[in-house]
């Protein structure tokens, strides 16, 4: 588990992992916080809300590319006769 909250800050991960989060948070930041930005409606718990609207896609992403590449690595370190699936 550690090695995964430090892919969280691996740049490797990180860069696509940040441009997801930006076009993705964006675009649910709009639907589920717009009309409230536009009302003047945001309270801390909204701004809080809003933050973790960035969050939850970026590491999504980077748990998506850090479980893909570590499938992969064990798949190539398998024997290749073995049948054994990950």
């Amino acid at each position: 588990m550690g090695a995964f909250f430090a892919a969280l800050l691996d740049w490797r991960y990180g860069r696509s992992a940040a441009v997801v989060a930006v076009v993705v948070g964006s675009l649910l930041f709009a639907i589920n916080h717009g009309f409230a930005l536009v009302q003047g409606q945001m309270t801390q718990g909204r701004w809080i809300s809003a933050m973790l609207t960035y969050v939850v896609p970026y590491v999504v992403n980077v748990h998506g590319q850090y479980t893909s590449r570590r499938r992969s690595l064990h798949e190539y370190s398998q024997d290749p006769k073995s049948d054994e699936t990950v």
